[in-house]
């Protein structure tokens, strides 16, 4: 009987090898003994190895959709100071979250100062559409145009463009740090074109829409460029002050401790 049983587990290890289902292979002896001490039958076994091998394949392609997403850091909502953002639609934000905007291929444009946390909140958004099986890709704008002109010069941008298109949500931040060329600027705004309707945009930005076209470079591209954008669009202001600056004034105003040779003689020690 024994030779038995270890020829069927010697064959379902091979066999679950073939399928390439990992974790049961890993699991199916500690379950099996698990089972038979609890009297558990043949079906319970099974769905409860089932349940263990889609459990990690989930795991494993999120992990995999987060590293397809090439966000710059990894960022919690958690660690996101609302308090310090008080123009900042902290409802709205919590709503976003949920990833219905995604459905309805609606866009987001997170719009304020620099150092207010855009970036942050973009990736907090981004992390939680990975989260529920969406693909998604984060571009600094400057990157994404200079990516789009190399692809072009070396007849590769179907094919980027191709990718680009697979996606359920595509990240662009910081427009409005360095204005493009008009080959740089027409190349951007096909990408938004063709995302329009079909893929979700977050988009952030300092710059308040009237000066688009310092990086747009003209009036008729930055009008076509915000009329997609800005059609189903949610809205977020981030005007507070920038964490970094707070952060700097908070280490000022901080009592600094005297050296031990500025101690004068009233304040010497005994």
């Amino acid at each position: 009987m024994e030779k038995k049983e270890t020829k069927s587990l010697v064959l379902l290890e091979h066999h679950l090898k073939r399928l390439k289902m990992p974790s049961m292979l890993r699991e199916c002896e500690k379950v099996a003994a698990r089972s038979a001490k609890e009297n558990v039958d043949h079906l319970g076994f099974l769905l409860e190895l089932c349940e263990i091998e889609l459990l990690e394949r989930e795991k494993r392609a999120a992990a995999r959709r987060l590293n397809a997403a090439k966000f710059p850091t990894q960022k919690t909502l958690d660690d996101f100071d609302f308090t310090a953002q008080p123009s900042l639609n902290k409802v709205l934000v919590l709503e976003l979250m949920r990833g219905e905007y995604l459905v309805r291929r609606e866009n987001c444009l997170l719009v304020g100062n620099p150092g207010t946390g855009k970036t942050h909140l973009a990736t907090c958004l981004g992390t939680a559409a990975c989260a529920m099986g969406k693909r998604v890709r984060f571009f600094r704008v400057t990157d994404l145009v200079t990516d789009l002109m190399e692809a072009r010069d070396d007849r590769m941008l179907s094919r980027l463009k191709t990718q680009l298109r697979k996606l359920d949500l595509l990240i662009l931040d910081e427009l409005g740090y360095v204005p493009a060329s008009k080959v740089g600027a027409e190349l951007l705004f096909d990408v938004i074109s063709q995302a329009y309707e079909r893929t979700s945009l977050i988009v952030t930005t300092n710059l308040p829409f009237e000066n688009w076209t310092e990086v747009l470079g003209s009036e008729r591209l930055t009008g076509a460029t915000l009329d997609r954008l800005t059609h189903r669009c949610h809205i977020l202001e981030m005007n507070g002050e920038s964490y970094r600056v707070s952060d700097a004034k908070r280490r000022r105003r901080r009592p600094s401790r005297p050296k031990k040779d500025e101690v004068g003689e009233d304040e010497a020690p005994l």
